[in-house]
């Protein structure tokens, strides 16, 4: 007898229980999604910029608040997620433009405070910032008509009289070529006090008697570099100069320097030590800067020499070289500048430099590649002696010692202390010798290559953002934060340079790296101003600075510092946490700044964000209020 295949009225029971719970909890989650997506969406003040990730397609990614440089797609709800609320604008402090006395102001640089202070050594010409009750909590405006600078290259040679309304200059160092008025702009002839012919033949006259070009010169430093001329004329060369002068009676030459796109940064030799590491550059130079290498022990030749790599070369042009033909000009005796070359020379012998050449205008000395037979010379009490700490990178606020830096030890005559250099371009991405040595901690070869690798893929997605980086629309760069200068390796094929900024008593300390690489940067503390004028950089990378500095100060005033330093239009990349993006956001959102919260070039579940910001066109005339 067949059995009966229907289900009993048991299972049929149970079926049916089983369908309805199913459909039960599925319903319910249906109403709380939709409850979810809704609260989210309400919680989004009106008026307040979504915060979005980027897409992949270009054509989809423009949005109509923000320039065209900045390419951003759909909207993505970080407040439910992150449980963060985004300020009102109530909530949001409007920051009003400073007076227009201040659109020149250089906090840390200020005339008018430095007069406080001690004229010897050029105390009063050092860097000294303003007090807690003296900051500006205020925009320092571009002047009236200011136009985006001239594109590089033709910035060399050009640049907008309304942007630095200063003639002094083109009247004082007529003669001499510095700079000329032609209507509306300035001229940047090339000429130099010590090189009438142009600043091109005079670095062809040195490359005659050393060998500059030929990638064993990357870096450079120029003491008193007036416009900069030479340094911009280095660039061709490949050769990346730091060039620095004080904010002195030759007002604005750092400034013209800067707004020409060639690297510079206000400083001087007075009493502390320059702001850079030991064994930075290839090459120093001095053209009739008129410092007294001589003083104080020869104290300021000797910073020469702690900041000049093994086997660099100083180059000195202008008083006193060549004194017995050019005397009667520089309106001194004979024998005065005799004692002054004499002094130098004994002074240079004392460092255990070697005077290559003295031919023309210049004379050329080169520091030795190791101190094994200068330590042998030292034994005997000559003066000055090596110096005792190893500390002989830190340069923020450290007075100059009358002391050799010694060289890291080396085991052979012909052995290049502290480890030999390839040469340019090969260098920007070989392994440093500072760090094959084991000298970073923490910093290994394959770390080294892997940062390599990750600033490769973060530019490529950068450019996708910020299309003035592909279109050669940016000219001055500064990272915040360079570490081990990934980002300025990574931007080398395009044409920019990169001011590598190491944050002062960073651990590990790696400024000496990014130089070893053929790249240049300073130290610096961002609780303070950085030593530059108003308006003087294009792109500003801060990745992870303000979760340094978020418990050490105000991040308002450093938020309020990069405005100051960047051009109007200009572009800052910031990497963070969103939860500091966000308080980011929350104060550039009051400074005329239009910004977007962007994915992670990884994808959108990396906790790491990008805030994507511009700083907007105004000036002291068109000033809006709100």
């Amino acid at each position: 007898m067949a059995k009966d295949g229907s289900p009993k009225p048991h299972q049929l029971n149970m079926r049916r229980k089983r369908l309805t719970y199913i459909l039960g909890v599925s319903g319910l989650c249906v109403i709380f999604y939709v409850f979810g997506a809704w609260q989210g969406r309400a919680s989004l003040p009106s008026g307040q910029s979504e915060l979005s990730r980027v897409g992949c397609d270009e054509a989809s990614n423009r949005n109509s608040d923000l320039p065209s440089s900045t390419r951003i797609s759909d909207p993505l709800d970080f407040e439910s997620h992150h449980q963060l609320s985004v300020n009102s604008s109530e909530e949001i402090e409007k920051f009003p433009p400073c007076d227009m006395a201040y659109s020149e102001y250089t906090p840390c640089q200020d005339n008018l405070r430095g007069r406080k202070f001690p004229r010897d050594m050029l105390k009063y010409r050092e860097r000294h910032c303003p007090s807690k009750e003296e900051l500006l909590r205020c925009l320092v405006p571009a002047p009236p008509n200011y136009k985006s600078p001239f594109k590089w290259p033709q910035s060399r040679d050009y640049a907008w009289y309304a942007n630095i309304p200063h003639k002094e200059l083109s009247i004082e160092k007529a003669v001499q070529n510095w700079i000329q008025v032609e209507g509306d702009r300035f001229r940047f002839p090339g000429g130099g006090t010590m090189f009438p012919r142009g600043a091109d033949a005079y670095i062809d006259d040195i490359n005659a008697l050393i060998p500059i070009t030929d990638g064993t010169v990357r870096t450079a430093v120029d003491t008193g570099c007036g416009v900069a001329s030479w340094g911009a004329y280095l660039l061709k060369r490949d050769i990346m100069a730091m060039s620095f002068a004080p904010r002195d009676t030759h007002e604005a030459q750092v400034w013209f320097a800067l707004e020409r796109g060639v690297p510079a940064m206000i400083g001087l030799l007075g009493s502390m030590r320059l702001p850079y590491p030991a064994r930075a550059f290839d090459m120093a130079h001095c053209s009739r800067c008129l410092i007294p290498w001589f003083s104080f022990d020869g104290l300021y030749l000797i910073e020469v020499d702690r900041i000049l790599r093994p086997g660099g070369y100083w180059i000195l042009s202008g008083p006193p070289i060549r004194w017995k033909t050019y005397w009667r000009g520089w309106e001194r005796t004979e024998e005065d500048l005799k004692q002054e070359q004499d002094s130098i020379e004994e002074v240079a012998n004392r460092l255990c430099w070697k005077k290559v050449v003295e031919k023309g205008d210049l004379a050329i000395w080169q520091k030795p590649i190791n101190h094994m037979e200068c330590l042998e010379r030292k034994s005997n009490q000559e003066k000055p002696h090596m110096c005792k700490s190893d500390s002989a990178d830190a340069a923020w606020y450290k007075d100059m010692e009358a002391c050799i830096t010694p060289l890291p030890e080396v085991s052979n005559p012909n052995e290049v202390a502290g480890g030999a250099l390839k040469k340019w371009p090969e260098r920007a991405f070989t392994v440093p010798p500072r760090i094959t040595s084991g000298s970073i901690q923490g910093i290994t070869p394959k770390k080294f290559l892997e940062d390599n690798a990750m600033w490769k893929e973060r530019i490529s997605y950068y450019k996708n953002l910020v299309s003035q980086l592909s279109r050669g629309l940016i000219r001055n760069v500064m990272d915040m934060n360079a570490n081990l200068g990934g980002f300025a390796a990574a931007l080398s094929k395009y044409p920019v340079w990169v001011m590598n900024v190491v944050p002062a008593n960073s651990d590990p300390d790696t400024l000496g790296v990014i130089y070893e690489r053929g790249f240049i940067g300073a130290y610096q503390d961002w609780c303070e101003a950085f030593s530059t004028y108003p308006r003087t950089y294009d792109l500003i990378h801060a990745g992870g600075v303000f979760s340094i500095y978020q418990d050490r100060c105000d991040i308002t005033y450093i938020l309020l510092e990069m405005d100051r330093i960047l051009r109007p239009e200009g572009t800052v990349i910031f990497r963070d946490v969103v939860e500091v993006l966000v308080k980011i956001k929350s104060i550039t959102d009051g400074m005329r700044w239009e910004s977007k919260i962007v994915d992670h070039e990884s994808g959108p579940f990396n906790v790491e964000k990008i805030l994507l910001a511009t700083k907007t066109y105004w000036t002291a005339e068109s000033n809006p209020q709100g």
